[in-house]
């Protein structure tokens, strides 16, 4: 039960169930009966999966060698040089084949140690590679990511201000506009100052009574009619911002916004007003700016990698659609899609024969990024060609690479390697 408790939990954990259980076992305990079981021994194993794994993530790493006939674990080294990895093929022969990663080492420590073994360079790691390469060509051509901008009509903007001035009641020239809710509001005023009046009130007491300026009150007093009080002076004739509302027109249109910027800016032409008079002038503007259906949001070079890579059938019809509208405007990510697919029939129906042509394909045609891909193939192009043709695979291997680091976290940082090697190897 003690070595049950130990290869599950470790030490501090395992002491702690311990406990609950009522044995009087401390994690030094626990820890010796893991240590003391003994070794397996290690048969001929045709088929073998080698990765690395991290003792200290950035400075000490292992490797795993797993059974893939079994997909058990059957030996820990200590580190995931050549020489270690070909000594202990050495020690063990009997490997006909050895999936790997990409990693040079692993190719030549199987190369010294099990030379007539077939290396298999894991699909998942080229499938990963591939995508690599595929993002730093959308990189390269992010600029055909964005829709083509449709340029905006100064007339149009300026008609919709137009009717937008004439729809509230005014036809003003860079004055406030008046809306629906200043309409109602100057009509309720209005309204009350009239009553009041007409009850004798003097003007300062309906200041007082309605928490009004005199002089706007004044103003409401000798107004005999709304349109009178909607209608303002500027409507008589030319302003100060009369002669540049051309300009702040087809300076809005071409996307400059910022009232501060274009007052700055009609200043140097000869505009002496104030800054309050622009921004008044521009909020129609931006009122019939707002009401224009916003662009599609700029799909990220992640998001369009993903789309590359990922099954067509997976892909939303809106993906689809925006995809292949960046397809049509780039010619160069059109082709990329090509290879691209070409690679995934290549490793899904596992006609790897054909991996020569293909890559003859990228060579003529395709990007930067994908040649360089193409180059790493050919260096390793037997174990490459070898894992888009068997059926071997490294997923085993990766699996309990993840479990390592789960049993790793367990001994709280200190994990000894014998220890972890027993606890790998033998908890079921």
């Amino acid at each position: 039960m003690i070595e049950a408790i130990g290869l599950a939990l470790a030490g501090r954990a395992g002491a702690r169930l311990a406990a609950r259980l009522g044995i009087a076992a401390g994690r030094d305990t626990l820890l010796r009966a893991v240590r003391a079981i003994p070794d397996r021994p290690i048969e001929t194993t045709p088929i073998l999966g080698i990765d690395d794994f991290a003792i200290r993530r950035g400075h000490h790493y292992g490797t795993v060698i797993v059974d893939l006939t079994t997909s058990r674990p059957i030996d820990l080294l200590p580190d995931r040089t050549s020489d270690t990895v070909a000594a202990w093929l050495q020690e063990h022969p009997g490997a006909e084949v050895v999936c790997r990663d990409r990693a040079g080492a692993y190719a030549e420590a199987v190369r010294v140690g099990a030379p007539e073994a077939v290396q298999v360079a894991d699909r998942w790691h080229l499938w990963h590679n591939l995508v690599g390469a595929v993002e730093d060509t959308v990189v390269r051509h992010r600029c055909d990511l964005p829709p083509p901008v449709e340029p905006v009509d100064s007339d149009e903007v300026a008609t919709n201000t137009t009717a937008s001035e004439i729809d509230c009641g005014t036809s003003t020239t860079g004055a406030d506009v008046p809306d629906g809710r200043l309409i109602t509001r100057t009509r309720e005023r209005h309204a009350a100052v009239q009553q009041l009046v007409s009850n004798g009130m003097t003007i300062s007491a309906i200041s007082r009574k309605l928490s009004l300026d005199r002089k706007t009150v004044r103003r409401f007093a000798r107004a005999d009619d709304l349109d009178e009080l909607l209608t303002t002076t500027r409507t008589a004739g030319p302003t100060l911002l009369s002669e540049h509302e051309t300009y702040l027109r087809d300076r809005f249109a071409a996307g400059c916004t910022d009232g501060t910027r274009l007052t700055a800016e009609i200043t140097e032409r000869g505009y002496r007003g104030s800054a309050k008079t622009v921004r008044r002038f521009l909020a129609p503007l931006r009122a019939a700016h707002r009401t224009r259906p916003a662009p599609p949001p700029v799909p990220s070079v992640r998001q369009v990698t993903g789309w590359l890579t990922a099954r067509p059938d997976r892909l939303t019809d809106v993906d689809s659609h925006r995809l292949a509208d960046i397809l049509e405007r780039s010619p160069a990510l059109n082709a990329l899609q090509g290879h691209v697919r070409g690679f995934a029939e290549l490793m899904t129906e596992r006609r790897g024969h054909e991996l020569p042509e293909w890559m003859s394909d990228v060579d003529a045609t395709g990007s930067p990024a994908l040649q360089s891909f193409t180059t790493g193939l050919r260096r390793d192009l037997d174990a490459v060609t070898a894992g888009l043709t068997l059926e071997h695979n490294s997923g085993p291997v990766e699996g309990h690479v993840n479990r390592i680091k789960m049993l790793k976290r367990q001994m709280y940082g200190r994990a000894n390697l014998d220890l972890l090697r027993k606890r790998v190897i033998h908890l079921e």
